[in-house]
This record gives structure tokens, sequence and C-alpha cells, in this order.
């Protein structure tokens, strides 16, 4: 597969070691040799159920707001998450800008190889691949979890997080074979019922005065987000704020199913983080409110698991938090779904490019999804589960833990690198178009954003994931998959300069 040199002084091309002059990219509309996604298959809803669902908010609540409460920033959690939503909408102005020129279900993949050359950018789809993977098999330890509880609970039935975990595979794989819109409806109910019933919580607490210590903006003080509970770690907060956004970066990977992706993949990336972020910061806000200032940073480290329940039973009412129970399980498996759509969609790029075998690369002749990719990531998420179940691990504490952990570091890498691709990639190519705010100042701010949150994971990788010796090696485990990556994009450039030369450079440019 070779594309036609370009001319000298061609936007955007480049020369490989050899004196090759190769194009910046390359339209898949004009190729009858690559198989084809399911075009304007969704509109901005569709693009938003798909992206937003993977950043799980009634997962990201009951799973991240306890452990910020009880062991990071104490009341302080609604500020850091209005913090975060300040610095990933500063990033999501760059992301934004390449979206509008690049229309690729790449996503990162695509974006780094244009911005910073073909090595980084098969290193940072390799890795994004990687980071999808592990956390759609995360999210089946968190299912599985919840699953195996709220069946013994209300059903008596006990038969092991195992079969709960390898169901929900299955499940996700049946569902994700047909067309991209059965998706979209499968994740907007989850979505939407997520949101319905954690807003109910939150205008019960409002409309209610509050707890003990009322409705106090004091939560939302900066100086409280930055400011530890005893015993905890402010930067944990902060971090678990970041993390619970993981997940809304995949509006890009929509942009060649989406109509009018040019405007749909910018509203949806702005309306996701931004939305997120509001939702986030009230709900913390309101549930902490309902437990009162000092009671609920107890509650938060004497039983994280009821910390939301307790609240939705005095405010709500206890049928509501039962069906709370219900929603934590199908809200995970939801998750689970839109990650593994994210890495099917990057399996099929890698394929379509012929960097992973073209199988990879094909799309069902009647549904139009990457069913093979789909296929193949399920049987990666099984592998991963399966050593898991064989070794006797923990399904929250070790398999949802440690891939999030692990995933997580890996995107906050990746992201930090696709800001400076920005950077780099209009200033080199696209100098005419370089604005001083949305291609220079906000990328670098976005770098800055993205660097920090990253450190915090780092410097406080043990407080956050756990001391075992996996999360210990987490950094260098991420740091030799890039460099994996790295080498095989320099072995191809050496040995199959053909092959090279289309490495994350195909896009749909015939969509408007």
């Amino acid at each position: 597969m070779t594309s036609t040199p370009a001319a000298p002084g061609t936007p955007g091309a480049e020369f490989t070691h050899e004196g090759a002059l190769v194009v910046e990219s390359i339209d898949v509309r004009e190729r009858d040799d690559v198989h084809h996604l399911h075009e304007s298959a969704v509109g901005l809803v569709g693009v938003l159920f798909l992206a937003v669902t993977g950043a799980a908010p009634l997962t990201a609540m009951l799973g991240n707001v306890p452990f910020a409460v009880g062991f990071g920033n104490g009341i302080g959690a609604p500020a850091a998450f209005w913090f975060a939503t300040v610095v990933l909408t500063i990033f999501a102005v760059g992301y934004v800008a390449m979206a509008r020129k690049l229309t690729a279900s790449g996503g990162f993949y695509s974006f780094i190889s244009h911005g910073l050359g073909r090595p980084m950018g098969l290193a940072a789809g390799w890795t994004a691949m990687a980071c999808y993977m592990v956390f759609e098999a995360g999210l089946t330890g968190i299912f599985a979890f919840f699953a195996d509880a709220t069946f013994n609970e209300f059903f008596s039935i006990n038969i092991g997080w195992g079969w709960y975990a390898v169901g929900m595979i299955v499940l996700i794989s049946a569902l994700t074979y047909f067309d991209v819109r059965l998706s979209v409806k499968v994740l907007g109910v989850a979505l939407l019922t997520e949101i319905f019933i954690l807003l109910l919580m939150d205008f019960g607490v409002l409309f209610s005065g509050g707890g003990p210590d009322g409705l106090s903006a004091q939560p939302l003080s900066p100086s409280e987000g930055f400011t530890a509970v005893a015993g905890g770690v402010a930067a944990v907060g902060i971090f678990m704020a970041f993390w619970s956004w993981v997940g809304f970066e995949a509006t890009v990977n929509y942009g060649e199913e989406s109509r009018n992706p040019r405007k749909i993949v910018p509203r949806a990336t702005y309306l996701s983080v931004i939305g997120l972020g509001i939702f986030y910061t009230f709900t913390s806000w309101m549930v902490i409110a309902g437990h009162g200032f000092t009671e609920s940073i107890a509650a938060a480290q004497e039983n994280a698991g009821t910390f939301f329940y307790v609240v939705n039973d005095e405010y709500v009412s206890s049928f509501f938090t039962d069906v709370m129970k219900w929603l934590i399980v199908t809200g995970s498996f939801a998750c689970g779904m839109a990650f593994h759509n994210a890495a099917s969609r990057y399996f099929y790029n890698l394929g379509r490019e012929r960097v992973f075998p073209a199988l990879l690369g094909k799309t069902h002749p009647k549904w139009k999804s990457p069913y093979i990719g789909s296929l193949f990531q399920s049987a990666c998420a099984l592998l991963i589960v399966g050593v898991f179940i064989v070794l006797n691990k923990d399904p929250y504490l070790e398999l949802y833990v440690w891939m999030a952990v692990l995933g997580t570091f890996a995107l906050l890498a990746i992201q930090t690198l696709c800001s400076i691709s920005t950077i780099s990639f209009f200033e080199r190519y696209h100098k005419d178009e370089a604005h001083w705010w949305r291609t220079r100042l906000a990328p670098l701010l976005g770098t800055i954003g993205m660097g920090y949150a990253l450190w915090l994971l780092v410097d406080n990788i043990t407080a956050i994931g756990g001391t075992a010796g996996f999360i210990k090696a987490i950094p260098f485990i991420v740091l030799g998959w890039f460099v994996a990556g790295l080498a095989l994009a320099l072995w191809m450039r050496s040995h199959d300069p053909a092959k090279y030369q289309v490495v994350g450079r195909m896009v749909n440019q015939g969509l408007d």
C-alpha cells in the first residue's frame, strides 16, 4: 500500500531517511483497497452517548468521590472537579483544533503521527490501543464485583465473579458486532438512567437545604481543593477528579461515523468536558452537603461503598437506592462497552494501514462495524480477565484498580503528547492557520495541565493504586510498551518504507 509522492513544497510533506518524499495524509475515500466504517451513522447525541458513557458518571461518582473525600482533599473534592474542568477544557481547545483538520477514527494515533511524525504516532497509537484494551478488562472487574454483590443481595445467587466478567465480555462482543447505532441505543439508555438517579439525589439534598452544615459553598473554595484531609494527600483527590473524565477523548474516534464531523466532534468534545465538569462538581458537592462536612469525611473513611447510598436513603428513598445499586451494574457494563468500541477502532486503524494484519481492518459487509477488530478486542479482554481468574485475584481491588491505573497513566502521557503535537502540526505544516490561543497557548497550557495530572499519578501512585509490585512497575510497563511501538516504527522505516509511509496518515477528508 503506497501513496502518491507529493510535489516539493507540499504542506506537511516530509523526507524519509532514504530521501523519499511522502504525503501528509491519505484520504481513504480515494482508496478502493480500504474497508470503510458506517458514514453518517450517528449525530451529536450519538457521539455524546458513545464517548461520555466511557467516563461512566455513576461509576466515577460512587467510585472516586468517597476515596477523594476520605483519603484525599476531604470536603474540597468539588473544588478539585471544577479545577479539572478548567484544565481539561483548555486541553480540549487544541484537541478540537486537530479534529477540525483531521477526521480519523485513529484519534491520538492520527493526530500525533501528523504532528510529531510517524514513529511517535505509531508509539502513541500502539499505547492508546492498549489503554482501551485494559480499560475494558478492568471494567469487567468492577462490573463483576457489583453484579455478584447485587444478585446475591436481591436473589441470593452466588456463582462467583468470574462468570459475570466472562458473560459481560461475551455480551459486549455480540452487541458491538452490529451497526454502531445499536451501541448508541444501549449506551444512551445506560447514560441517561445514570444521570437521572444521581440528579434525583442531588436535587433531594438541594431542595432539603442540605445536611447539618446546610448548603455552604465552602467545598467549592480553591483552598479546600488543595488541602489534604488528616492522613490523606490532596493530590490524590485532584487526580481522582482527572480520572473521572477518562473516556471523553473518544469523541474523535467516531468522526468517520458521524454526520458533519468537523462540527459534531468539536461540539461533542466541549459538551462532554464541560457538561461532565458541571455535573461532577454539583453531585460531589451535594453528597458532601447531605452528609455534612465532618460527617462526610468520617463516612467516606469508614465505608466508602455506602457513601452515596446513605444520602440517597435519607433524601430520596430506599427504593431509589436499590435502583442505584442496579444502575452501577448496568453503568459499569456500558462503560466497558464504550471502551471496547474505542479499542476496536484502534485495531481497525492499525489493520487498514497494514501495521497489524489487514484482517483487523475489515468492516462488516452489512453493518459496517469493525467486527474483526471488535472480536479481537474481546479475545484480548478475555485473556487478561482469565489470568486474574486463574490467579484468584480480587475483581475490584486488583483487576479494576490495577488496569484503571495502568490505562490512566498511559492515557495521560498520550494526552500530553497530543497537546505538543497540536503546536507542532500547525507551526510546521499549517502556519497560515495557526492561532495564538487555539493552536499555541491553549495546547501549551494543556501540555502543562496534562503533565501535572501525570505527575500527580507518578508521585502518589501507591496512595492511589496500592503498594503491590504491579502498581509500582506501571510507569516502567508503559514506558517499555511505548518504546516497543517506537522500535516497530523505526524497523518499518528501514525494512518496509512503503508501509511506513502510511503509518497514522489515513484520514477521511471526504466528510464535511
